[in-house]
């Protein structure tokens, strides 16, 4: 564990059974620093980096994807740890999942997924869904409504700007009486959850992005329920997301996140997604957040460099004009 300046450092309870289950455990409540109205203090800037594939890898996506590992070391394709890391990766800094780039990896347990549930580790989508986001694939250069919002420089979505992306990890948590703010890296965005169970809901008919979240403290775990979502966006937005890049949400959507205290450095972080219609049955994701004090947030300006999108679209009304001209 690397020295922090915290004034006061959290004390790791440790339970039986938990490397076979994987359960993060908690800390004890009175180990925890607070903050002036009493919430536990989670401030600080935290990175998601993990070679885990998000989904469980079948022998298809094995063989379709082993060329991609050599190409991008630092993302979620299926990866194998070395027989021995280098030997002084953890203390050259931030670090890839096995010494070899950015990211703070080293320490996760080597886990199927980042689904969880159901015990498949792969996400229960609907023919219906999969369709969609096949035909979008498909018909990318035909015009910008067939991108993800992430791609259109809107959002990653809630919960799709907490999953690992292989870069643009980091995440800088603020505390402030009544709130927590989550400022993510990638896409540069805040996402500010006030902490209050009496707070009302917002009127059905008032949709957003990223839905309407209300939080609430259970012991060291910081518990997230948020609705009121418009049918707008992605729950995936790129290849690190696997099959569930594409993959649009509904009105009906609801999730609830859940960021656990394990010890000063790391938080569990857990979401329970629900939304009856791209999928079959409620689904959850399990992942760790990696305290760095070292590693630096960048602006993320996506709509002054998004040459991807204008490449994208140029390069589909070429298609249309060669197709055009091979017909007359």
């Amino acid at each position: 564990m690397r020295t922090r300046d915290r004034g006061v450092c959290m004390i790791l309870a440790v339970a039986v059974g938990v490397a076979l289950t994987g359960v993060a455990p908690a800390v004890a409540q009175s180990a925890i620093a607070h903050t002036a109205d009493g919430q536990p203090d989670i401030q600080g800037v935290w990175t998601n980096f993990d070679p885990t594939p998000f989904e469980a890898p079948n022998d298809i996506d094995l063989e379709r994807l082993a060329p991609l590992a050599a190409w991008f070391p630092g993302s979620n394709q299926p990866q194998r740890a070395p027989a021995m890391p280098a030997p002084d990766a953890r203390s050259r800094g931030p670090q890839g999942p096995w010494g070899d780039g950015p990211g703070d990896a080293l320490r996760n347990e080597r886990r199927q997924s980042m689904v969880v549930d159901p015990p498949s580790g792969r996400v229960p989508l609907r023919q219906s869904a999969i369709n969609a986001r096949n035909a979008n694939l498909i018909n990318l250069t035909d015009g910008w409504l067939e991108h993800t919002p992430w791609e259109r420089c809107i959002t990653r979505g809630v919960p799709g700007g907490m999953f690992p992306g292989g870069y643009g990890a980091g995440y800088q948590i603020l505390q402030a009486p009544g709130y927590v703010v989550l400022f993510y890296e990638m896409i540069h965005e805040a996402r500010i959850i006030p902490i209050d169970e009496d707070r009302p809901a917002l009127s059905e008919n008032i949709r957003l992005w990223n839905g309407d979240p209300r939080g609430h403290w259970e012991g060291n775990t910081l518990v997230v329920e948020t609705a009121n979502y418009n049918d707008q966006g992605t729950i995936g937005t790129n290849i690190a997301s696997r099959g569930l890049r594409g993959i649009k949400n509904s009105e009906a959507l609801k999730i609830v996140e859940r960021f656990t205290v394990v010890d000063a450095d790391t938080l569990t972080y857990e979401v329970t997604v629900n939304d009856p219609e791209p999928f079959t049955a409620p689904w959850k994701v399990e992942m760790p957040l990696n305290r760095d004090g070292g590693y630096q947030i960048f602006e993320y300006a996506c709509h002054e460099g998004n040459y991807g999108l204008e490449n994208s679209l140029r390069a589909g009304r070429a298609e249309d004009r060669a197709a055009t001209e091979e017909q007359q």
